[in-house]
């Protein structure tokens, strides 16, 4: 069971997040905290997997809770659920501790499956921001081409994929295959490429281009 702790300023968002993790028999929503003060107090005490995090707040915001929370609580990890996904957002959060960076109009199957992957140790992210970072990375470092990779047309097809942000289970779903399947060309490619999580994989997938 993978423990939930909400943090948002708005009552009825902390409802609908409850009522949609309480939904899925793998997820249980331990507490609901206000603000980030209130988050920060409540971690030691009802130790969760996973911190579903606002940012913007009253009093302590999303970012300061989520440094402390990290700080203090290494193996507590912290999902960033907000309206703001701009650059002002995103990196702060990020350098605070933040293990993933979602949007709140993201569909809820893709949300419940980032509270999955985050509690796993992946670090989900809405395919925009993906996007976004990689090809920021992309302009900052302009690494070569590793011209000694050969991938086959279907190692292609995920790799592209994994890109533009798509879990295991919706690259299965896109390519009408199982999502063992998936896993074993993502893990596959990930040898052949020397990226060691799904971030630098998709930084391969654009630099490649």
């Amino acid at each position: 069971m993978i423990r939930v702790l909400v943090v948002d300023d708005q009552r009825l968002v902390r409802a609908g997040l409850r009522m949609l993790c309480e939904h899925s028999q793998d997820l249980e929503v331990v507490g609901e905290a206000e603000n980030g003060h209130e988050a920060i107090r409540l971690v030691p005490r009802l130790v969760p997997d996973v911190v579903l995090m606002d940012l913007r707040m009253p009093g302590v915001d999303g970012i300061t809770a989520t440094a402390r929370i990290t700080a203090a609580h290494p193996a507590v990890r912290v999902l960033v659920l907000t309206t703001f996904d701009d650059d002002e957002h995103l990196y702060p959060a990020l350098s605070a501790g933040a293990q993933g960076f979602l949007g709140k109009d993201a569909p809820p199957e893709d949300l419940l499956d980032a509270v999955r992957r985050t509690a796993a140790g992946e670090s989900p992210f809405s395919p925009a921001v993906l996007r976004r970072l990689v090809r920021t990375a992309v302009e900052a470092h302009r690494p070569a081409r590793d011209a000694g990779v050969v991938l086959t047309p279907r190692e292609r097809d995920v790799l592209a994929l994994v890109a533009d942000g798509l879990s295991n289970a919706e690259i299965a779903r896109r390519l009408h295959v199982a999502v063992t399947t998936v896993k074993t060309h993502v893990t596959s490619l990930m040898t052949k490429t020397g990226a060691d999580n799904r971030v630098r994989l998709a930084l391969y997938a654009v630099r490649a281009e």
